[in-house]
């Protein structure tokens, strides 16, 4: 692995001295959307144009665990232990029980019209499911089934399973794509990919972040946006937060770790396009990389934000 370039001093105990990036998988097409399964220590991801989601544990390797798959991208766990993704080719998010096999649809549609193609989504402490709906799924058969877009744009949306509501938070943005929320929840990091839209001569490739507001009636809105980094090379398709607050975010070469007053403190470098990120393991301290066409791991001295909550439920 190439020498880890480090910037800021701050970030120098997060690396182990005899711990490297390693490769657990290669032969995807576009890996994505990684979430650990504290239960089963296991890894799943996506494998967007071979349409399958792929599985990867320490005894029993790699394995495929669901094909076809809707052309999934994004996964997370909710509050309850199930499974949720972001389905491209169902143009909605869907609900797999991990206990019966069972699998439901919550949300497809906004305004009676059918959402884009739902790319990555975070659940907040409350069970209220935030989702980004640009168009990749939608623009060929690459990565879903190739249609027209029939909302006003691309948005960030907030749906809650116990009432059932959609709520559009944020309409201000090109491209969404990746999302995240500060430790104390009151902010939401979302990154806007739309230089990679095909249509986008200029476009952006930048974090937003965004304060949460909830108004007397329970439903939320993002305000007072401002660009917290811009990613180069690349884009951040995909990133999650330590325990610290830091951001570990894709980018065109590697990981880039962000100090929450957005300092670039290092960089990971990851021999193929990085496009996602998720922390798993025993101890939520190992940070797992979808790129182009394999997985790699690294174990770190810290743990995922989301990392504490499920080992403390053990879902």
């Amino acid at each position: 692995m190439s020498i880890i370039e480090q910037y800021d001093l701050r970030v120098k105990d997060v690396f182990l001295p005899n711990e490297s990036l390693e490769r657990i998988s290669r032969g995807g097409i576009w890996n994505e959307g990684p979430v650990w399964l504290p239960k089963t220590q296991t890894l799943l991801w996506s494998d967007i144009p071979n349409d399958r989601i792929v599985s990867w544990n320490a005894d029993q390797g790699e394995s495929v665990w669901r094909s076809p798959a809707n052309f999934t991208n994004g996964h997370y766990l909710d509050r309850d232990g199930n499974l949720l993704h972001c389905s491209h080719g169902g143009r909605c998010i869907l609900k797999t029980d991990l206990t019966t096999g069972d699998i439901t649809t919550l949300v497809d549609q906004y305004n009676g019209k059918p959402l884009n193609s739902p790319n990555d989504l975070v659940v907040k402490s409350d069970g209220s499911i935030w989702f980004t709906d640009p168009p990749y799924g939608i623009l060929s058969d690459f990565e879903g089934y190739q249609a027209d877009s029939e909302q006003a744009g691309n948005f960030v949306y907030c749906y809650s399973p116990k009432t059932q509501q959609l709520t559009l938070v944020c309409d201000q943005m090109e491209g969404p794509n990746g999302l995240a929320f500060s430790l104390d929840e009151t902010q939401l990091y979302v990154s806007d990919t739309s230089i990679t839209l095909p249509e986008k001569k200029v476009g952006h490739h930048h974090i937003m972040r965004y304060d949460v507001q909830v108004n007397s009636m329970g439903e939320y809105t993002l305000t007072n946006g401002c660009v917290f980094a811009n990613i180069r090379p690349g884009v951040s398709d995909g990133f999650r937060l330590d325990k610290n607050g830091w951001i570990y975010t894709s980018s065109q070469d590697s990981i880039q770790i962000y100090h929450p007053d957005g300092v670039l403190m290092t960089k990971i470098p990851v021999p193929e396009q990085v496009s996602n990120c998720t922390f798993g393991g025993d101890s939520g301290n190992v940070l797992f990389i979808t790129a182009s066409t394999s997985v790699y791991k690294i174990k770190l001295n810290t743990q995922g934000a989301q990392s504490s909550a499920c080992l403390n439920k053990e879902v």
